[in-house]
This record gives C-alpha cells, sequence and structure tokens, in this order.
C-alpha cells in the first residue's frame, strides 16, 4: 500500500473515531422522536464503513431498540429473582468497554452492575484464585457484567508471565467445574470472547496514542501485549479450546466494526435468558402539597456555582 493510501486510511479512522466519540454523547439524548425528525431532514452516513451501506440513523434506531428489550430483561431479572453473569474477554482495544458501556447505558446500575478489577494485592494472591471473584457475584434479581474476569490467569497473566505454567494447568482443571458450579446454582452465565485482527488493533492503538483524551486507555501492559501478539493468540486459542463447555460455552463476537460488534453482542445477549414483558401498574405522579406556613430560606451568594457559562 503507498504511503498517500495509508495516510488516507489513517485520516478515514481518525474520523471515524471521532464520530463514535460524539455518537456516544448523543446515545443517551437520543429518542424515538428525535430519529424521525432526523430521518425527515435526512439523515447523514456514518462512513464508518460497512459494506452494506448502514448508516447514523439506522444504527441509532436499532441500538435505541435493543436497549428497550434491555430494560424488558432487566424487569424480568428482577421479576424472577434471576442471577446473570456476562463475561466479557478479548484483546485490549478489541472493543469490550464499548458494548458494556451500550448494554448498561439505560439500565438500573442497582440491577445491572459493571465489575472491573485490577490487578490482585499481595493478600488476593494468597487467596484461592477465584475468590476475588466469587464476591462479586450476583444476587437474586442482579446482572453483573465481568470487563475481563478470572480468566486473566489464561490470558494476561499467562503471556506477561505474573504465573506459572502449573498455576495455569490448575486453572484449566478448575474453572469447567467452577463453572458447572455457578450454573448449578442457578446462575446464568455467558462468554463473549471479542475477535479483532491484527490490524485493527494496530491501528486502534495508533488512535489512542494521537488523542489525547483517550491516551488513559494505553497502560505500558497494552504496549506490551501488542509485541506479544502471537502469544496472545496461542494462549486464547488454547483457552477457548479447553473451556467452551455445554454448561458455559464461548461466544466469539466479530469486533473489527464496533457498531456491529455492539448491536450483534446485544442481540445475541437478549436471546440467552428468555423473559417477558413484565406488567407494571400505571405511574400517577401525585399532587405537591403546599402548607401556608413554608418559606424557602434564602441561599447565599458565594454558595452558587459561578455562572462561567
Amino acid at each position: 500500500m503507498s504511503v498517500e493510501k495509508v495516510e488516507r486510511s489513517l485520516a478515514d479512522k481518525l474520523r471515524n473515531e471521532l464520530a463514535d466519540s460524539i455518537d456516544e454523547e448523543l446515545e443517551l439524548e437520543i429518542d424515538d422522536d428525535m430519529l424521525d425528525r432526523t430521518a425527515k431532514l435526512g439523515g447523514d452516513d456514518l462512513g464508518t464503513g460497512p459494506a452494506d451501506g448502514s448508516d447514523r440513523h439506522q444504527y441509532f434506531r436499532e441500538l435505541l431498540r435493543l436497549q428497550g428489550e434491555l430494560v424488558k430483561l432487566q424487569d424480568w431479572v428482577v421479576h424472577r429473582k434471576l442471577k446473570v453473569v456476562v463475561l466479557f474477554e478479548g484483546r485490549d482495544a478489541a472493543g469490550k468497554g464499548g458494548v458494556i458501556k451500550r448494554v448498561t447505558q439505560r439500565l438500573n446500575p442497582r440491577i445491572c452492575r459493571t465489575v472491573a478489577l485490577s490487578a490482585p494485592t499481595d493478600r488476593e494472591r494468597s487467596q484461592w484464585y477465584f475468590q476475588r471473584y466469587v464476591s462479586h457475584l450476583p444476587g437474586g434479581g442482579e446482572i453483573v457484567l465481568f470487563d475481563r474476569s478470572w480468566y486473566n490467569r489464561a490470558g494476561v497473566e499467562r503471556v506477561m508471565g505474573f504465573c506459572s505454567e502449573a498455576d495455569v494447568e490448575e486453572f484449566f482443571r478448575t474453572v469447567p467445574e467452577f463453572e458447572r458450579m455457578l450454573v448449578r446454582s442457578g446462575i446464568v452465565l455467558v462468554k463473549y470472547w471479542f475477535s479483532i485482527t491484527d490490524d485493527e488493533q494496530n491501528e486502534r492503538f495508533l488512535m489512542r496514542i494521537h488523542d489525547p483524551l483517550k491516551q488513559w486507555k494505553l497502560s505500558p501492559m497494552d504496549l506490551e501485549s501488542r509485541r506479544r501478539w502471537e502469544n496472545y493468540t496461542k494462549a486464547k486459542e488454547e483457552m477457548l479450546a479447553r473451556t467452551h463447555i455445554p454448561e458455559a460455552p464461548w461466544w466469539v463476537v466479530e469486533g473489527n466494526d464496533k457498531k456491529k460488534a455492539r448491536l450483534n453482542c446485544i442481540h445475541h445477549l437478549l436471546q440467552q435468558v428468555p423473559y417477558d414483558e413484565v406488567e407494571h401498574q400505571p405511574i400517577v405522579l401525585p399532587p405537591r402539597e403546599h402548607k401556608p406556613d413554608y418559606a424557602r430560606a434564602p441561599v447565599p451568594q458565594t454558595m452558587y456555582v459561578p455562572s462561567v457559562y
């Protein structure tokens, strides 16, 4: 590929990355009425590359529809006191966080919560390996999303040398039975692996390097993982082969197209937990009481945040 084509490709990627960041803010504000008004004015193309010509309007509409179904699923989980655990695994910059964000955007954080654990402490390293994850498992009526999970042992810990091969082998012996125990206890366990190509990860890392708002996403560990791409590939292949069990199978999400990955993953997740719509009593806003002896106390002007904007 010529230098000119590489530069044009990089410029397109930067533009698309900026558009995606803007869309992230719009997603929380958008509703069906806004989509209809946008359609009448003529929606603009995303320009993010799907060969089928999928545009921003279509993406927003489908995301909104799927998020509406997630709200119904949330109601059903609470109604039936279900316990749902979803694992999100994949290479750095594979898009796990973007999907988790879209799953949780419109849900109650007291019901659906995300667990993203930091490196284990010295005390945690001395414990049973699964112990620090068990404390985050859901109770009845809760959904827990693990942004990386106990599979760290088969991935980053193994590749970076943070554990021994004996530790890894013990993990592979233990994790199938551990997950069978979770399922037998009534937990719905769903495992996703986000797959991206070598070139796509390279470009996403470059985007983060050149974007001051996203440089925080790049840790020294991420950069080292880039160098060890092939080691991660071998570790991933063995992990999937040895932990893909009928009770808790792996599902691979093709992640090169971020927006398609989000929609496909959410659509698939909704199929994993059979649910119906829960009927709710109509909500009636009560009238405010007015008491003749009530007087609002003045607030000192010095307490107000300055109106800079």
